[in-house]
């Protein structure tokens, strides 16, 4: 797919700028990418948090399917006829729409399958740490667009946070399905950076960052609604379950995607998905102020690496 990157594309628009007065406008949208990513990876931080309220028997493949499904039947509604357009779109946008949409599918299944079965911290972070190296490598492979040293100190830095997370919370209490949970983990990273392509692939050739993810979520939720059909009874039988699915439809998921796509017309899709990386920091400081979880030593230092990472990648140089 020969296409030219986010990061290449910004770059001839700042050469191309006729006067300094352009400059401030340049700046504030280089800055307003990072933080429209980092402001929804925080609103996902609280999944885990609000998840745990679900009543007793509810199990995580529902959970996943109502938050994704009815999230993306919101952010249909939100993005008009836009999705429309993509999907009868020329060229391969179409079909970047039915693969993003795949991803969508696979990655709520298996992020909250991976955190009950590997434990929330370790199905977290492995499922966010592990999307900006599959983010990457699609990028490298299918875009040509190369690592850049910053990219890879920024990357290295929150990858190695992620990993004292996980060593710091993993008390050997997960059982024998903890391997299984890994490897979920692992295709949900891999899930959601194949749909960050996807979306970013679909805002590059002309469509509205609104209909990339309408279509994208709209087509997931043909697949996730059945699901939760067949699974989503302890959900939807009692006020507190009803509450749990709004919360997660509405905020973590619909309002958060759409700060998510529009910050992907600003930055690339590796620096998208290494940003997100802030989600498990958030749901860390969550788990601690509201669950009443103790993170030790390495845990905050796991902390610290993320945040150190994310300012590595955010912060410009004057």
């Amino acid at each position: 797919m020969n296409t030219p990157s986010f990061r290449s594309s910004r770059a001839t628009s700042s050469r191309s700028s006729p006067t300094p007065a352009t400059k401030p406008t340049s700046a504030r949208r280089d800055t307003a990418g990072p933080l429209l990513i980092l402001a929804a990876s925080a609103l996902w931080g609280t999944t885990g948090t609000v998840a745990s309220l679900a009543p007793e028997g509810a199990s995580s493949l529902s959970i996943g399917a109502a938050t994704m499904g009815f999230g993306g039947l919101l952010t249909v509604a939100i993005a008009g006829r836009s999705p429309l357009a993509v999907l009868r779109g020329g060229g391969t946008v179409p079909l970047l729409a039915v693969l993003g949409a795949l991803g969508v599918v696979v990655y709520p299944l298996a992020f909250y399958t991976s955190m009950a079965w590997a434990g929330v911290a370790v199905g977290t972070v492995v499922s966010i740490g592990s999307a900006p190296v599959f983010a990457a490598l699609l990028e490298r492979l299918l875009d040509g667009v190369r690592l850049t040293r910053r990219w890879l100190t920024a990357t290295g830095a929150a990858a190695v946070g992620c990993a004292l997370l996980v060593l710091a919370a993993h008390d050997g209490t997960a059982g024998d399905r903890a391997p299984a949970g890994v490897a979920l983990g692992l295709l949900a990273g891999a899930g959601y950076a194949g749909y960050t392509y996807c979306a970013a692939g679909i805002i590059r050739r002309g469509h509205p960052s609104r209909g990339a993810m309408g279509a994208l979520f709209g087509l997931a939720a043909l697949v996730l609604l059945p699901v939760f059909a067949a699974t989503g009874g302890p959900l939807t039988g009692s006020g507190r379950g009803l509450a749990v699915v709004a919360y997660l439809a509405l905020i973590p998921m619909c309002l958060a995607y759409v700060l998510f796509g529009a910050g992907l017309v600003r930055v690339t899709a590796g620096t998208a998905t290494t940003l997100t990386l802030f989600e498990p920091v958030v749901a860390a400081v969550l788990g601690v102020l509201v669950v009443g979880e103790r993170l030790g030593a390495p845990a905050w230092a796991g902390v610290g690496l993320v945040v150190g990472g994310l300012l590595v990648l955010t912060v410009r140089r004057r």
